[in-house]
């Protein structure tokens, strides 16, 4: 098996599909690894580090994905890269098609593409060990981030997160009690913020209350208290995954216009179309706008500025599944593995599952 290494291409990824480490895992097992030339340098790879590892450094974006049977990417591949894919090729990475332009499922389909998305290889627990390490890295990342832009100088209220004696801590509202949420939850807790949790599922509930040791508060999300959390929070965190499908809007425009002015809204989950309804894709170069007074900040690749962290996270996670294809190859993998099987969009071009792959207009490029 050929497996290609392509360079992320996105504004502002600095991550890359398959470390060093990665590709001499690859070439133990007797594959042709073929790593673009400079792909791994925003991560801190060189091209001598994928030599050494057992790599071919390819010196053309059109030799790493022409030659490849398996595209390892980070991102969802953009048009001009989906051009280059090869027929009937396997291109895994956190896919998101839930959110992508339906030309690009058209090209994925009429190239009989199989498309492993690694945000929905999920355990029979419901875990999903592939997108859990990125999920705690963004979780970290939302507090050093809101804590920055809650600043006036960058277009805050001025309020710091923990507050000070005789004066009270910011006000936290997280949807979402999953690993974002409940990571963001523990840092803005553990910063002194007053945090305010919701979520559909009250045993996911108890069980952040349980076992962060942690004051916080706990809300079955509903449309009521969303309203009533969301009017008297300095910080909106959107923070919902629902594998496969694009995000559920439960912050309404109305509900945006009852906040304070000059608060804050994070959405993480804009990179399945966004759970605010005023959300809308931002990038590193420009991450905030302002919408009815309330500054947004919704960057869909938070962590691409963290490459050389989320690569090796992103090889953790994946490891068991990579490996699992490496020494069996794709198909033998998806029959012993059914959590890998779940992470199928498409197999040689037809849809395993119809309803993760509606096409949602003007979501996220």
């Amino acid at each position: 098996m050929n497996v290609g290494v392509p360079k992320e291409r996105r504004p502002f990824e600095f991550r890359v599909g398959l470390p060093p480490a990665g590709a001499a895992m690859f070439a133990r097992y007797g594959h042709t690894v073929y790593v673009e030339s400079g792909a791994g340098e925003g991560a801190g790879f060189s091209d001598g580090d994928y030599a050494r590892a057992g790599a071919s450094v390819a010196y053309a974006p059109e030799e790493a994905f022409g030659r490849a049977d398996l595209v390892l990417k980070f991102a969802r591949p953009l048009a001009h890269e989906l051009e280059l894919l090869p027929e009937e090729v396997t291109v895994a990475g956190f896919l998101h098609l839930a959110a992508a332009r339906q030309d690009k499922i058209d090209v994925i389909l009429a190239k009989k593409i199989t498309a492993l998305a690694y945000e929905q290889i999920e355990e029979d627990d419901g875990s999903r060990p592939a997108m859990a390490p990125l999920s705690r890295i963004g979780g970290r990342m939302v507090v050093q981030t809101a804590a920055s832009l809650l600043q006036n100088n960058n277009g805050g209220r001025g309020i710091l997160l923990g507050g000070i004696a005789g004066v009270p801590p910011a006000e936290i509202v997280i949807l979402g009690a999953g690993v974002v949420g409940s990571t963001a939850a523990a840092g803005f807790a553990a910063a002194g913020a007053h945090v305010t949790v919701l979520d559909v599922n009250l045993s996911r509930l108890q069980g952040l209350q349980d076992h962060l040791g942690l004051p916080m508060v706990t809300l079955l999300s509903t449309p009521h208290n969303i309203a009533r959390a969301t009017a008297f929070a300095d910080i909106v965190v959107g923070a919902v995954l629902v594998p496969g499908e694009r995000a559920p809007l439960l912050v309404t425009r109305q509900m945006v216009a009852n906040m304070r002015t000059r608060s804050l809204i994070i959405d993480m989950s804009i990179d399945q179309g966004g759970c605010i309804e005023t959300a809308r894709p931002t990038n590193h170069s420009s991450p905030t706008f302002v919408d009815e007074g309330i500054l947004h900040y919704c960057v869909p690749n938070m962590s691409g500025v963290l490459g050389r962290t989320a690569t090796h996270a992103l090889y953790a996670g994946a490891y068991g599944y990579l490996e699992a294809i490496a020494r069996l190859g794709l198909e033998p993998a998806l029959q012993t593995m059914p959590a890998l099987a779940r992470g199928l969009n498409t197999l040689r071009g037809e849809v395993r599952s119809l309803s993760r792959l509606t096409a949602h207009p003007g979501g996220a490029a």
